[in-house]
């Protein structure tokens, strides 16, 4: 029982980690090396707006997403406009980035373990022989509606429809009126208010530090990775498979094979399937 629930829930937490890396690379062909960076950014920028401008938690929070979304928004039209659609280039300035907002935090003496949001929720809940808090119920129930919210996003708006055109052919959508570098610099804005959404849920758990920023980033390559680049259903599946992989293995190997076990899955899906588990290109 443990094993499931809190398998469960760690594979929540994955989704939620890789949902605004896989959105952006699925629109706009972009793979947002700095989505780690940006995760662990929104959360010390919740902890500033928290503790030093007397912020209701809920207000900074929101404030944050916000902040980090029209950051990622700022980031395609001063970064990656010029290099759009050069795919080393691209990953070279979006990890330059994600290096650089991560070495500014440890300058600003955001490292150790100082730092900490609070919780939702107080309180647990029994379910058989396993306690569990409310804070990681909050964090699955939350993991659920946002991906539902994402389907219906997608499928029933304007701009979600933009969105699913420009992935499946940019040529096409570009005859019928939709502007790329717009899209584009929303699916950036989105990935990264969906990156400080998931901060905002799952940092409450544990102390903040500026390397959590790549852990973040490995885990969400990891798990786009043995999904499919494109595929949501693929980071859906990923995101279970390495969640449930990293709670056996620390169960019955060693709780320091959790950070194996990512690394693993990535190497034996390359061998075995370069695409990813639903991907449909050879990347």
């Amino acid at each position: 029982m443990s094993l499931l629930i809190y398998g469960l829930i760690n594979s929540v937490i994955l989704a939620l980690y890789t949902v605004g890396f896989s959105l952006c690379y699925g629109i706009s062909g972009i793979a947002n090396f700095s989505h780690g960076a940006l995760y662990i950014l929104s959360g010390f920028t919740a902890w500033n707006l928290l503790n030093l401008a007397g912020l209701p938690f809920y207000l900074a929070a929101s404030l944050s997403v916000v902040i980090t979304a029209l950051l990622g928004f700022i980031f395609y039209w001063v970064l990656l406009l010029r290099i759009r659609g050069i795919p080393l280039a691209e990953l070279i300035v979006t990890f330059a980035a994600g290096v650089g907002i991560l070495e500014l935090l440890m300058w600003k003496g955001f490292y150790g373990m100082r730092y900490s949001l609070p919780i939702f929720l107080r309180g647990g809940v029994d379910i058989g022989q396993v306690s569990i808090d409310y804070q990681r119920l909050f964090v699955l129930v939350t993991g659920i509606v946002l991906v539902f919210l994402l389907w219906f996003f997608v499928h029933h708006t304007r701009i979600g429809l933009a969105f699913r055109a420009m992935a499946q052919n940019e040529r096409t959508a570009l005859s019928v009126g939709i502007e790329s570098d717009w899209i584009g610099s929303l699916s950036l804005a989105l990935g990264s208010a969906l990156a400080a959404v998931s901060a905002m849920v799952v940092l409450p758990l544990g102390m903040m530090e500026s390397s959590i920023g790549l852990e973040v980033l490995i885990y969400a390559l990891a798990v786009a990775i043995v999904g499919g680049l494109e595929s949501t259903l693929g980071m859906v599946v990923g995101s279970f498979i390495i969640g449930f992989g990293q709670i056996a293995a620390a169960r019955y190997i060693g709780a320091k094979w959790m950070i194996i076990a990512p690394l693993a899955a990535i190497v034996l899906v390359l061998v075995i399937k370069p695409s990813g588990l639903f991907g449909k290109y050879k990347e």
